[in-house]
């Protein structure tokens, strides 16, 4: 079973790797095969950043010495929209249906009542059923949908916009 936990810098590495095989193992996140073009500096930057943010997070899933999927939380940058949290969400196939989406939701959910964060968001295309049904047995609402927001393998996609108060 994988463990969870707050990344860390020295993850820049493996972390990087992750996102770069989950966009190529799924069309479900927002980055095409080999469109990444990240250095490693810049994701250790980037991790620096978000760890010295009270209302930011990335929570990782690892086994064996293995990232296997992560979850992160992106609170907004002014006292307006500091308690909403944007939510991003990878995990390998081969991980996929372990329950490790649920229990990162989980304690991404701890967390953000820990800061004393308010909301809780994401967009998902409208065709991913099996996400969509996980955030809906976390709490999740659709709030509204994106006509054509994205455009996936020769065509336009909706998505949908999903939100947890957690007041």
């Amino acid at each position: 079973m994988a463990d969870l936990r707050t990344i860390c810098e020295e993850d820049a590495q493996q972390f990087l790797a992750l996102c770069r095989q989950l966009d190529e193992e799924t069309h479900f996140m927002m980055f095409e095969p080999g469109e990444r073009t990240t250095t490693l500096e810049q994701q250790r930057e980037r991790i620096r950043r978000v760890l010295a943010q009270a209302n930011q997070t990335i929570l990782v899933a690892e086994d064996t010495g293995q990232l296997v999927g992560y979850i992160s939380g992106q609170g907004g940058e002014c006292r307006r929209n500091w308690k909403t949290v944007h939510i991003v969400i990878g995990i390998l196939q081969s991980y996929s249906g372990q329950g490790i989406g649920k229990r990162l939701f989980q304690t991404l959910e701890e967390w953000a009542v820990r800061q004393g964060l308010h909301r809780l968001e994401l967009t998902v295309m409208a065709h991913n059923q099996r996400g969509i049904a996980l955030y809906q047995r976390m709490g999740f609402q659709v709030e509204g949908v994106k006509r054509d927001d994205l455009f996936v393998d020769g065509g336009y996609i909706d998505q949908y916009m999903i939100a947890k108060l957690l007041d």
